[in-house]
């Protein structure tokens, strides 16, 4: 696969929510209190983005702004400070990897390094064909099933470079492979089987 250029992309002019997602941001809306409304920000950024496909047009931004009555820059900066909002247009399996050190001390390089040979692209890239971009991340909290991926919403965990690739390989026929654990481990128990109350409760 060859790399989508980068800032191959254009501005929507305009951005309004659906009928749907426009009923959804006022009932979210209503639950703060008077003069709070402005705490809804971070949920209605995430919907807008989920309505563009995965990024935040200037537009979705400003419309939000208006909703909630702050200025532009004041959601320009909740935009721009939390990672998971994109400015710019994301494949359509946004491949985060986690190499932070629990990950790393696990292996993160090498399913790292799968997702940029599948691909055939680099970190902060995207596919031509707009399916996958590659991102690395910070923590995500799965460190004691690492390494781990996150997918759009989804977390793929004790990983290693076959089952990384076996995951994208899924992905890309149109398959939705299994979340959690890779390796067949039952949720955080011990990788080698359990190691503790062996015996049935109340024998010696």
């Amino acid at each position: 696969m060859s790399v989508k250029p980068a800032g191959a992309y254009e501005q929507p002019k305009t951005f309004s929510f659906t009928a749907e997602n426009q009923a959804w941001a006022e009932k979210v809306i209503s639950k703060y209190p008077k003069g709070r409304q402005q705490s809804a920000v971070i949920p209605l950024l995430d919907q807008a983005q989920r309505q563009a496909g995965g990024w935040l047009p200037r537009a979705a931004m400003a419309m939000i702004a208006e909703m909630l009555g702050m200025q532009m820059i004041r959601v320009y900066e909740v935009a721009t400070f939390y990672t998971m909002f994109n400015l710019e247009p994301v494949g359509r399996h946004l491949v985060q990897v986690c190499t932070t050190t629990p990950c790393w001390l696990r292996g993160s390089d090498e399913v790292l390094s799968a997702c940029k040979s599948r691909l055939g692209i680099d970190v902060d890239q995207t596919t031509a064909d707009g399916m996958f971009s590659l991102m690395e991340a910070e923590c995500l909290g799965a460190c004691v099933n690492a390494p781990m991926m996150q997918i759009n919403d989804d977390f793929f965990e004790d990983l290693d470079a076959a089952a990384t690739v076996k995951v994208l390989d899924a992905l890309a026929r149109g398959e939705t492979p299994p979340n959690g654990s890779q390796s067949g481990r039952q949720n955080s128990a011990p990788a080698g089987g359990r190691l503790t109350l062996l015996e049935p409760v109340g024998e010696s």
